[in-house]
């Protein structure tokens, strides 16, 4: 008899575990929007139908789709876009062709959608890393890039910042009106710059503006989560305290590349692979879901535009990208 019993128990948890690795996913229809933040470039390796978009096959919208055990899923991000071209076609940093508006990528049964934007509106973030290099050497220990964008006693940056808020809640709702029955994932920046101390080789900011840059981070954090808040419908995955400790000052703990260009691991200060598989973590814990529970998922083909991989390796490489 209890030969019996354990050999029923046995069954019973074999079943049952079958059961739990068979089951269908919680979404069937992924959607991600977003910048380059989002689609990864310079990550190995590149998905050949969106190499303008600078997209990654190892990017968070298709590390998420793996944990979550889709089949498929859709990625409309796309490096160097702003909420405007949620609805708006997006021209390239080299005007060559177009990449599709990505509201277009929504369907009325979509049941999941993150939304990673709101850095490159008003040109905060290129403005930021094309503009506070070449000021260090004025003031190394000093603030000279705050300077430079504080007018008459305004802090311009922060202002952009707050203007975007407000834009990033108009995206929110238009992806309610699209896709009126899906969970809607708000996904923020993580953080470029350390805690406490400076690391110049890696990040040539001067040390008062490296204190200033996060402070800008930290607005545009908070304007986000405060346009998912007032969305009201809307998960916001705060990113700011979750990388704390892998800024571009860390090392081999870093998420973020710093100030030079790496073609097999990220664009200058954009997320390498370590990042987007934080930024995939962060945004399963909030939808409830285990890291590496799925089979590798297959990107629902989606053509960016009209240019050729040669023009794409140009974007990609071209002085001054900021995606």
């Amino acid at each position: 008899m209890n030969t019996l019993r354990v050999i029923m128990a046995v069954l019973v948890l074999f079943l049952t575990g079958t059961a739990v690795a068979t089951a269908a996913p919680q979404y069937e229809r992924y959607v991600a929007l977003g910048d380059s933040y989002t689609s990864g470039p310079g990550i190995p390796w590149p998905r050949l139908d969106r190499l303008t978009c600078f997209t990654s096959t190892n990017n968070y919208p298709a590390l998420l789709a793996d944990n979550l055990g889709l089949r498929s899923y859709t990625d409309g991000s796309c490096g160097g876009a702003d909420t405007t071209n949620m609805t708006q076609a997006q021209v390239p940093p080299i005007p060559i062709g177009t990449h599709r508006a990505q509201f277009s990528y929504l369907r009325a049964d979509t049941d999941l959608v993150t939304v990673g934007i709101g850095g490159n509106d008003f040109g905060v973030v290129g403005d930021l890393t094309s503009t506070c290099p070449d000021l260090r050497a004025s003031d190394p220990t000093g603030t000279p890039c705050q300077a430079h964008f504080t007018v008459n006693g305004v802090d311009t940056m922060k202002a952009k910042v707050a203007m975007t808020g407000d834009r990033v809640q108009a995206v929110l709702a238009g992806v309610h009106q699209r896709s009126p029955n899906a969970k809607v994932v708000l996904v923020g920046y993580p953080r470029i710059a350390p805690a406490s101390g400076t690391c110049p080789d890696v990040l040539p900011f001067a040390d008062g503006d490296l204190k200033w840059l996060d402070g800008v981070e930290v607005a545009l954090n908070t304007a986000l989560a405060k346009a998912a808040a007032n969305d009201g419908a809307t998960t916001f995955v705060d990113m700011y305290p979750a990388s704390l400790g892998h800024d571009a000052c860390a090392g081999r703990n870093a998420w973020i590349q710093g100030k030079d260009t790496n073609l097999f691991a990220a664009i200058a200060y954009h997320p390498f692979k370590s990042g987007m598989v934080g930024m995939a973590n962060q945004v399963g814990k909030a939808l409830g879901v285990r890291t590496g529970s799925g089979s590798r998922a297959v990107p629902r083909s989606v053509p960016a535009s009209v240019v050729g991989g040669k023009a794409a390796v140009t974007l990609l490489t071209r002085a001054g990208y900021h995606g």
